[in-house]
């Protein structure tokens, strides 16, 4: 784009040296080439934001607009203020620049400019190193992570022993990973101080008043975080803040979500179904879940099959049930079932607070068939 200006002016200049004045549409060209140069050079502009991520991770905020940032290859009072530099020289993802000195020019335009930049003295040894970032505007369409359930992370916690985790998919053409973790209970996010640990997998975060662990899990679009501070007993006055960056190449996108842990709660499956009779049957409360039961109660609705689904995948949420039945226990869970039902299943929440019920547990009751030899007896002779 700069050569076709240059070439531009540098054909007015003929044309006007050419010819004692310039022709009407001449003028008009020249108008409209003035005009777009003075709107290049607007912009040509800084990034809207600029922040460290980690040490040596640099994050520019762009809005699709050509902008411009200046790295620095070593302080100012170590080299000067003469920026020209001719003993220094860049590389970007190891490629020589032709930039040279103490200052690099970093050109962007739209998430384009990202990448790791290492500046090098005369004998080629590594003076400094920059990864630098590009974090769109948040109201364009997100390229690293798919949204689902209205919503790209979700958050759950089987119980309130203070963990929780929070999970999200990645796009299928985008190789994601997490960048980094932020997570607390303040308002303002930058009182929260976090660090990552060599392995770049486990966080702490801690702003004075909480302090949170989040590890990322192997699988890498699952963490798992625990709120040190947290009791069961109390009430929570402050909303739970996480914020999960994630990169693709040089792409940093930020997901966050606020909750209380009682409202994304989502009990584990209860315990063993079983059969108590020919009549009855009994399960337990899930092994995860905090006791005493009697603080912390569950309300459990069963559904009971007649029919047999034979092309369910799982009965208990592919086959039509009329009407599911609630039950509250503490210690004590049975019901009599009723007859003719071949499957039950239950599932659980917590009845104090509109959080989710667990997945279902399923159960075949297996009906007694009468041998061949009691058909025979009983047959009429």
């Amino acid at each position: 784009m700069r050569g076709e200006f240059c070439s531009m002016t540098a054909s007015f200049k003929r044309e006007a040296n050419g010819r004692d004045s310039v022709q009407p549409g001449n003028k008009m060209k020249l108008l409209m080439f003035i005009i777009v140069q003075a709107f290049l050079r607007v912009s040509f502009q800084n990034p809207r934001t600029h922040w460290t991520l980690l040490p040596n991770i640099l994050v520019l905020d762009v809005d699709g607009s050509l902008s411009q940032h200046r790295l620095s290859c070593l302080p100012e009072e170590l080299v000067g203020r003469e920026e020209k530099s001719p003993d220094i020289f860049w590389k970007k993802d190891g490629v020589k620049q032709v930039q040279r000195g103490n200052s690099y020019v970093v050109e962007l335009e739209e998430s384009i400019g990202g990448g790791n930049y290492t500046c090098y003295g005369e004998d080629g040894s590594l003076l400094n190193h920059t990864t630098v970032l590009i974090q769109e505007d948040e109201t364009k369409a997100r390229k690293i992570l798919v949204k689902a359930h209205q919503d790209y992370v979700k958050c759950t916690a089987q119980n309130y022993n203070g963990e929780f985790h929070c999970s999200w998919t990645w796009h299928s053409s985008r190789a994601g990973e997490v960048a980094f973790i932020k997570a607390g209970r303040v308002l303002d996010d930058k009182n929260i101080d976090c660090s990552v640990d060599s392995s770049g997998k486990h966080w702490m975060c801690s702003s004075g008043q909480d302090n949170f662990n989040c590890s990322v899990e192997d699988s890498g679009d699952r963490i798992s975080c625990q709120d040190r501070q947290y009791c069961p007993y109390a009430e929570e006055r402050h909303q739970i803040h996480i914020t999960v960056y994630v990169k693709t190449e040089n792409l940093l996108e930020t997901y966050t979500q606020q909750f209380y842990l009682l409202d994304i709660v989502k009990p584990d499956k209860v315990g063993k179904v079983r059969r108590v009779n020919s009549t009855a049957i009994e399960w337990t409360y899930p092994s995860s879940w905090n006791s005493p039961y009697s603080y912390f109660p569950l309300t459990f609705q069963i559904a009971q099959l007649r029919g047999e689904c034979k092309k369910c995948e799982n009965p208990c949420t592919d086959s039509k049930v009329s009407k599911n039945l609630t039950v509250d226990c503490t210690d004590f869970c049975q019901i009599k079932v009723k007859p003719k039902v071949k499957d039950v299943c239950v599932r659980a929440k917590d009845p104090f607070c509109n959080s989710q019920w667990s997945e279902w547990s399923h159960f075949r009751l297996e009906r007694k068939k009468k041998s061949k030899k009691n058909k025979q007896r009983n047959k009429p002779q």
